[in-house]
């Protein structure tokens, strides 16, 4: 009994005990550890490595995380170099940071430990440090050609200005609108539709050829979809993709893309259209520049049900039964609307001064390539 009480109050005194504490490196991003005012211990920065220099008496590497399109300068004691360290590989580096001796940079990591967390195999990767390839070659490897530095800073553009083009709608009081990639409207009419079917081939009998029971594509424009949701909040816009099978291999054309469209109820002139593009240029400071709207609708859309069938009749387009949906919408409180629409690859083509549309994007797709 007695022995058990010890135990037991023995027990209670480790518990209470302090543990010792074991102080981890602080992780920064290089974006973090370059813009560092003051000197900082036991940091660990990861990334890849974009440069390997060994000299006799230091070891020098820039290493890069996509945060900052500078990479750090890590300065190390040569024998902290491994045979897998090269340039491409993934690494993770542990010292201090310190201020630097040189004039270009304010800071550099002093190593205390290099782990490499990835080799890269230099002979068989398709790019080299210091060479500039050309983006016709870049175009063969879409998994990797985002580390070359025209690409990452083509991206990097590309993601800044689909923040800011959705800033200013949501600033602006535009309700976002996801519209279905799958439908069974051909909004545009050229038809240049990609069908989506099943990848069923044999059909059982008596089974409808049709998943949804009727034929459906991928999405050339939200424009539609959007004039249902005006009906409701005013203001609205989409920005998803949009699929069109043209059979172009042009500098300016996509099988895959993406569409920047608006809807606006009560609007009474074309201005008011102008307008809001006008304002979504300024917000992306290329006011200068043409707007590269590819498609702006008609401001008055017909908001009489009868003079629609009239006109749907007059074309012999037979709206009338698979359009009822688009009947309705003009016969219980319709408004004069309108909108427009911008093709997002075209617009960074423009202002970028990029030759080809295919570098603007990170993936792709034109006929005959859909590679990864």
């Amino acid at each position: 009994m007695f022995g058990a009480r010890c135990l037991l109050l023995a027990l209670r005194r480790c518990s209470s005990a302090p543990c010792p504490k074991h102080t981890q490196a602080a992780r920064l991003r290089v974006c973090e550890a370059l813009e560092a005012q003051e000197v900082a211990g036991d940091i660990k920065v990861q990334g890849w490595v974009r440069s390997v220099r060994s000299q006799k008496e230091v070891l020098f590497l820039h290493i890069n995380d996509g945060s900052s399109l500078e990479s750090l300068q890590v300065v190390a004691d040569p024998t902290l170099e491994h045979r897998d360290l090269s340039f491409g590989s993934a690494v993770e580096v542990q010292g201090k940071l310190v201020k630097s001796l040189h004039r270009m940079q304010n800071v550099e990591l002093k190593a205390e430990n290099i782990r490499v967390v990835g080799p890269c195999d230099t002979l068989t990767f398709p790019f080299k440090p210091r060479e500039r390839q050309p983006l016709e070659y870049s175009r063969q490897f879409p998994h990797l050609r985002c580390r070359t530095n025209t690409l990452s800073s083509l991206l990097r553009v590309r993601s800044e200005a689909t923040a800011a083009i959705h800033s200013f709608f949501k600033d602006n009081g535009y309700v976002h609108v996801h519209t279905p990639i799958i439908t069974s409207n051909d909004c545009e009419g050229a038809g240049e539709l990609f069908h989506v079917r099943t990848s069923n081939k044999v059909q059982e009998p008596g089974e409808n050829s049709h998943f949804f029971n009727v034929p459906v594509f991928l999405t050339v424009s939200g424009q539609l979809h959007l004039e249902v949701m005006a009906g409701a909040f005013t203001q609205v816009f989409a920005f998803g993709p949009t699929f069109r099978a043209e059979n172009s291999q042009s500098r300016r054309h996509l099988a895959e893309f993406y569409m920047v469209e608006a809807e606006m109820s009560f609007t009474e002139s074309l201005q008011d259209i102008i307008q809001v593009g006008t304002r979504l240029c300024v917000i992306l400071k290329v006011l200068e520049l043409s707007p590269p709207f590819t498609v702006i609708t008609q401001l008055i859309r017909i908001c009489s049900a009868d003079l629609l069938t009239r006109v749907c009749l007059f074309h012999r387009l037979g709206l009338a039964d698979a359009y009822q949906w688009y009947l309705d919408l003009r016969q219980f409180g319709s408004a004069p609307h309108g909108g427009f629409g911008m093709g997002f690859e075209r617009y960074l083509q423009c202002i970028l001064g990029v030759d080809n549309i295919k570098d603007v994007i990170p993936f792709p797709r034109f006929p005959h390539s859909c590679l990864l």
